[in-house]
């Protein structure tokens, strides 16, 4: 059924605690290095998505689980204080997901995440399908057990809810999940690991004949979106200093679902969400380096 609310989104996806090392290169296997800085911040793409939807002027509504360790309720304030809806969001026994990342002063940046709490989402709790039919856009990650991540795809397909999938970490997607995904956005080694296809335009169009609709992001050549019937589209990027990439692609998604469910054309919605990671990567951290939304109107000019 249509939706009043065009700007509002659910994010149905993971919730971490990100641990981060700063320091001059990342350690080799076997190697101790010296780093310069530590942070701790939330992370997780489910919620790095909610808080840069949120912060792009989405309503959003964040759907996962939480453990009860002491990360738990720091995560809910996060959110929270980001305007970011979390009754959605359960605790459960036992800790919360964690991310372990070293960056490195190129900006690269090397995690490995510990699931945690995002483990026990193994399918939606009782009002998660309501809390996504009652929004314009669902965006999915892979950090959740698969079976929560196409149920949540199934229920916004029964209500006619626009689904954006973010295919990462990187898994063989079966075709029942795919069938309920109108926007697939994978980064160009996401794409290319999908379809054996290195080059991102023979990726993308393998992708077309599975969704209708892709959007390849190419770091810091811009994206590429394709769609059934009509031409590839590149949109540049700026060339900024990168400080840190983490949440650059999250920053894009979030911003670019916003931008879509407010009825910007494709391209211009592009450009937004563009100029939006284009400003996260020139800060540290994930959720606190994402820009608002007068500082994304102002980088888009």
């Amino acid at each position: 059924m249509p939706h009043t609310s065009a700007a509002t989104v659910a994010v149905l996806g993971s919730a971490n605690m990100d641990l981060v090392a700063y320091v001059p290169v990342a350690p080799a296997r076997g190697e101790t290095v010296t780093g310069r800085d530590f942070r701790t911040g939330p992370g997780g793409k489910g919620t790095n998505q909610a808080i840069a939807a949120a912060l792009a002027g989405g309503r959003v509504t964040m759907i996962g689980a939480v453990g009860d360790d002491d990360f738990g309720p720091r995560l809910r304030a996060a959110l929270t204080e980001r305007g970011v809806d979390t009754t959605g969001l359960r605790t459960v026994p036992g800790p919360s997901g964690t991310a372990h990342i070293v960056v490195d002063d190129e900006g690269g940046n090397s995690i490995v995440v510990v699931p945690g709490a995002n483990a026990a989402v193994t399918d939606l709790a009782p009002g998660d399908a309501a809390r996504i039919a009652a929004a314009g856009t669902l965006l999915l990650q892979l950090e959740l057990p698969p079976a929560a991540v196409l149920a949540g795809a199934r229920a916004a397909r029964a209500h006619g809810v626009r689904t954006v999938l973010t295919p990462a970490p990187v898994v063989p997607l079966p075709d029942a999940l795919l069938d309920c995904v109108d926007l697939l956005v994978p980064n160009e080694h996401e794409a290319a690991a999908l379809t054996g296809h290195r080059d991102p335009h023979r990726a993308g169009r393998a992708l077309l004949e599975r969704v209708p609709e892709v959007v390849i992001t190419l770091g810091a050549s811009g994206s590429i979106h394709f769609a059934r019937g009509a031409e590839p589209v590149t949109v540049p990027a700026p060339r900024v200093r990168a400080v840190d990439t983490t949440a650059a692609g999250d920053t894009f998604v979030g911003a670019l679902a916003v931008a879509r469910a407010e009825g910007r054309p494709m391209p211009a919605a592009l450009a937004w969400a563009t100029a939006a990671a284009g400003l996260s990567v020139r800060r540290a951290g994930a959720s606190s380096a994402m820009p608002t939304r007068a500082e994304i109107d102002a980088a888009a000019g």
